[in-house]
């Protein structure tokens, strides 16, 4: 077994990283930093069928898509196209079950996850090696963790997921001139997450008085997201566009590249609209937005997660563990419309002073 950090650079590496949407953007500044550092190391990546659809045009990446709906049959399918290889390194970069479970089907030297006190499910009996630890980290600085092991101290922080022309003309649709546009992508894969539709629409009724705003509403296929999108369609004053289950990942990640900005909870989009560069406004109360919030947002955030915290636990955040969740039902209507709409504003006027210098 090699020791770390590596004396030279692999010749194949596999990561692992399933899902979800947000985290797999998260992974993709990691990505990126191991090709520029070594460009000829051959780098394979076991990723999940719907997260394959955003980032599997990567050039230089081999991918081997895991399609968790076959259920026991998908890791016979990974069994079958790993059959015969060999890893000098495997990135294990995600804490659950099912991923340790595929990681057993990758033969490689180095198996390198994460340290014990953050590994959950029982992420360190499946490694060799692990990452230091390191406290209170955001997602994306732990990702880096791994890089680092490897003796890759630089980051390179660009994501540079591809638009292809369909997508493109998609987002020229829905934004077709230079109107200022607010993306409202209100439900999370946790309902416990969610805002209120009350409170989106009055934001979004402030932002198109106040700021000449376009509102374009995103979401998936469930009935949730379908059910926030009419709401919020009918509680508002002002006209909207509803693309609730009307764009896949591609297109949504154009759109969200052409707002001006996004206001989500703690969900999938949020961290593509990072990915894209576009300011994000985001709600948290259930997650903490230092472990989880948007990279490149962090003065947009409008936390009452330690309130939350307090209040469910009896202790401030910095004395729970970190990543700690709030499930309590109504905790993200501790969010009121009025301190949004203020960070809204707040986040216009920067907007405008950008333009502007």
């Amino acid at each position: 077994m090699n020791k770390l950090p590596l004396n030279s650079p692999p010749e194949r590496l596999c990561l692992l990283r399933l899902s979800a949407v947000g985290d797999v953007s998260h992974v993709l500044p990691v990505i990126r930093t191991l090709q520029a550092h070594w460009p000829k190391t051959q780098i394979t990546w076991i990723i999940g069928k719907a997260e394959h659809s955003l980032v599997g045009d990567i050039e230089g990446i081999e991918f081997i898509t895991f399609d968790k709906a076959k259920r026991w049959s998908a890791f016979a399918e990974i069994r079958r196209k790993l059959s015969g290889r060999h890893f000098d390194v495997l990135l294990h970069m995600q804490m659950s079950l099912r991923a340790s479970l595929v990681s057993l089907l990758v033969k490689a030297d180095v198996r390198l996850g994460f340290d014990r006190r953050r590994a959950r499910d029982f992420q360190w009996l499946f490694t060799n090696q692990r990452i230091p630890y390191r406290p209170r980290q955001h997602v994306i600085d732990s990702f880096f963790g791994l890089s680092e092991a490897l003796g890759i101290n630089e980051r390179v922080m660009r994501w540079d997921i591809s638009i292809p022309e369909y997508a493109r003309t998609c987002s020229r649709q829905a934004i077709p001139d230079e109107q200022p546009t607010l993306v409202i992508s209100p439900c999370a894969s946790q309902a416990y997450r969610n805002w209120t539709a009350e409170g989106y629409a009055a934001v979004a009724d402030h932002a198109a008085e106040h700021h000449g705003m376009r509102i374009i509403i995103t979401g998936g296929l469930s009935s949730t997201e379908n059910r926030y999108g009419e709401e919020i369609t009918t509680l508002m004053r002002h006209e909207s566009l509803n693309l609730v289950g009307r764009t896949d990942l591609k297109q949504l990640f154009a759109i969200l590249q052409s707002a001006t900005l996004v206001l989500a909870p703690d969900n999938g989009p949020a961290h593509l609209a990072n990915a894209a560069g576009t300011p994000v406004i985001g709600l948290y109360a259930t997650t903490n937005p230092e472990r989880a919030g948007p990279y490149g947002s962090p003065d947009l955030v409008v936390s009452r997660y330690a309130e939350a915290v307090q209040e469910r636990y009896g202790k401030p955040p910095e004395q729970v563990r970190w990543g700690a969740r709030v499930r309590t039902p109504g905790t993200m209507e501790r969010i009121t419309p009025e301190e949004v709409i203020e960070t809204l504003d707040r986040a216009m006027t920067q907007s405008a002073e950008q333009n502007t210098a």
